[in-house]
């Protein structure tokens, strides 16, 4: 009996193509420009599979592209990228892998907030550079500036899913006030829904956000809202880098309209305005939430757990809402 074929997007965890390749006949597209066009023309019509991952994405035309998919299994849980609604209208299943990264995505966003309110970036690159042991005296090394404490302070949400959920639990341990922002009210949770994004701002002390992206969140964090954040508030954005008005967060950052970020996502990543470097009140990291030896690993699991239900002809574990 012949396997199926998939069509493998972009590169993945050397453990999850291992594991394809065991399973499956499992082809490369090529990254770009005559060569991919030409392999999609000629072979298009072979797949009855696409793997992808949340980066890389599956837009409308890579699907029409591909006549006699069948099955859509992503690495990831970011759907921005995937034309979900034209693959549900050709019935299409999407496959891809929430839950098993929540830990650690709420982990990153809470390293993300102790680092940039206890200055942790800032006071590393102190200490290297020898201003810690420099005289007292000495008009280049002013005392370390002090930081703002976590414990006791006010959390809001924009976002609260899976991993806003995981995030609300977590400022438990520093006995924080937690409040979010969403659509509607969330059924089962004791915080408190604030349906106006501003007034959430205006008074969180730390404002993260975990909303989905896409066009309809594209620049929700805008420079209304990081004004009502104002000067003692951070902002921490964990979800996608559009969601956040980049140009208007730098900005804030510069005239300490707010007095900090922890940025793990970007509007054009893997570029980053090199305005941000300079900065001592933002923490940068390259968009590392999910980033860790398990969860990387789980999540390569739920990948092939989605093909090999479809496969079988069973539910999926994890399929993607059609919008």
């Amino acid at each position: 009996m012949s396997r199926p074929v998939l069509l493998q997007a972009l590169p993945l965890l050397a453990s999850l193509e291992k594991q394809l390749a065991d399973q499956y006949e499992v082809h490369r597209l090529p990254t770009a420009g005559p060569e991919r066009s030409a392999f999609l023309a000629a072979r298009g019509a072979e797949f009855d599979g696409l793997v992808t991952s949340a980066a890389g994405g599956a837009d409308a035309a890579l699907m029409a592209a591909l006549p006699n998919l069948r099955i859509v299994s992503s690495f990831g849980v970011g759907l921005d990228k995937i034309a979900v609604q034209e693959a549900a209208r050709r019935g299409i299943p999407v496959g891809y892998t929430p839950d098993v990264l929540n830990d650690c995505v709420a982990d990153l966003g809470f390293a993300l907030l102790l680092a940039v309110a206890r200055r942790v970036s800032e006071g590393d690159r102190y200490v290297r550079a020898g201003r810690w042991a420099a005289p007292p005296s000495s008009p280049a090394t002013p005392p370390f500036p002090l930081g703002r404490q976590v414990s006791n302070a006010r959390l809001g949400i924009v976002g609260l899913g899976r991993i806003g959920r995981t995030i609300a639990r977590r400022a438990s341990g520093f006995d924080m006030e937690v409040r979010y922002h969403s659509r509607r009210p969330v059924d089962g949770v004791d915080w408190l829904h604030e349906p106006q994004l501003l007034q959430l701002a205006r008074w969180a002390d730390f404002l993260v956000v975990i909303t989905a992206g896409g066009a309809e969140t594209r620049h929700l964090i805008d420079a209304a809202v990081l004004d009502a954040l104002g000067p003692q508030g951070y902002l921490v954005n964990v979800s996608r880098g559009t969601v956040v008005d980049e140009a208007a967060l730098l900005q804030a950052l510069q005239e300490k309209r707010i007095a900090g970020a922890g940025l793990d996502v970007f509007e054009r990543e893997p570029h980053v305005p090199e305005a941000f470097f300079g900065l001592d009140n933002v923490v940068l990291v390259p968009h590392i939430a999910s980033s860790t030896v398990q969860t990387r690993e789980a999540m390569g699991r739920r990948v092939m757990d989605n093909l090999r239900a479809f496969f079988a002809g069973q539910p999926l574990p994890s399929t993607a809402p059609a919008s």
